[in-house]
């Protein structure tokens, strides 16, 4: 089944955000804002959003400013933080609701953009938040700062460079150095609205400890683990997550 999508933009400190919105738009229906993650773009959850859509929800994907590979959106990669990309997303949630009046905004994210999420949804509170959804959030990231070894890039967590490497996406230091002394549950705690948190045991990249940890930080938490997901849910692995992710927005989870 195919889906309406067409373009959807909007500003921050004059950087224009682009992104898409997947379904018919009309008053009154809710809205998932989608998150991607580090080095990434937002074709890596276009099928989340085809799928919500599917679901009768407005899904909106967008680039975040500087913030991967392949992005849509102004910025440079240099001044991407996680502090900006949060700065972001609150621009796109203020978007969405003043050119679609949705019923409702619920917040997803991937990776890097599962925690740019739940501190976006955490400022916000759940008023204005409806539901949280985190897959495979990177949480890490604070730690991986203190020990110099972020991803791709190694540095001197003591003598943070200006720019800590240009492969395969060029890094500002500040992207260490805003998160380096930064407590990433007690940033992300204080949400009270619903959260689905999905994490696979044979993750690679963001260590399986921080999901098993972080989903203490909420009161109203439905946590699942995938056996043998990795970084990114793919094959039988996907669609488990896209049965959650489904029975969790319907609220049956």
């Amino acid at each position: 089944m195919s889906v309406p999508k067409t373009e959807f933009s909007c500003q921050r400190d004059h950087l224009t955000i682009r992104g898409f919105v997947f379904g018919a738009p009309a008053p009154g229906k809710p809205a998932v804002i989608i998150s991607h993650g580090f080095l990434a773009n937002q074709s890596t959850v276009r099928d989340y959003a085809a799928m919500l859509a599917e679901e009768s929800f407005l899904a909106f994907t967008f680039d975040f400013n500087g913030g991967g590979l392949g992005s849509r959106s102004d910025g440079k990669s240099v001044d991407m933080t996680l502090l900006t990309e949060k700065a972001d997303l609150l621009a796109v949630v203020e978007a969405v609701r003043a050119q679609y009046r949705p019923a409702s905004v619920s917040l997803m994210g991937c990776s890097q953009g599962g925690f740019v999420s739940a501190l976006a949804a955490k400022a916000l509170g759940a008023e204005a938040v409806h539901r949280l959804i985190l897959f495979y959030p990177a949480l890490c990231i604070p730690d991986d700062a203190r020990r110099g070894h972020m991803m791709f890039y190694r540095f001197d967590p003591k003598h943070v460079p200006d720019v800590l490497g240009r492969v395969p996406m060029k890094l500002g230091g500040d992207y260490a150095r805003v998160v380096m002394e930064m407590d990433p549950f007690e940033e992300i705690g204080g949400y009270c609205g619903p959260v689905l948190l999905v994490h696979g045991t044979e993750d690679n990249i963001v260590n399986i400890s921080y999901a098993r940890r972080a989903k203490d930080c909420y009161d109203r938490c439905e946590y699942h683990e995938i056996v043998g997901g990795g970084h990114g849910f793919s094959g039988k692995h996907g669609e488990e997550a896209e049965r959650l992710l489904r029975a969790f927005m319907k609220g049956a989870v």
